[in-house]
């Protein structure tokens, strides 16, 4: 069952990279991680927007749509993590930076949903 769902969760990154860059993104990295927090994808926008992205996959049935997993304790080590990768990587000429949501379902008859919510939520600083 575990195997199962880190193989859902692979192919639903996957289709996150590709959508984000049928948009127009720059894949910078994937499964980013720092220490014991970890960044699904980072992408750069229009050359001057970093997008830390979270992907959340399912599949049907499910009791509440995939974005809705993304709470504040996920919101707070994605926030932790996007400030150690800018500390790490040469991204000088970033203007702003942006924390979104992709979600992918799985439905039962092979269908496919991609979902994106750009700025899905900005971070707040203790």
């Amino acid at each position: 069952m575990k195997d199962e769902r880190k193989e859902t969760g692979r192919r639903g990154e996957q289709q996150a990279c590709d959508y984000l860059e049928s948009i127009g993104h720059k894949i910078v990295a994937r499964n980013w991680r720092a220490s014991h927090k970890e960044v699904d994808i980072i992408t750069l926008s229009e050359g001057k927007v970093l997008h830390i992205v979270e992907v959340k996959t399912r599949t049907e049935p499910m009791a509440a749509p995939p974005e809705f997993n993304v709470d504040n304790r996920k919101m707070n080590n994605l926030t932790a993590a996007a400030g150690a990768f800018l500390r790490s990587a040469n991204v000088s000429n970033v203007e702003e930076v942006v924390f979104d949501v992709v979600s992918v379902v799985y439905s039962d008859t092979g269908r496919l949903r991609v979902e994106y919510f750009p700025q899905a939520y900005i971070p707040t600083y203790a």
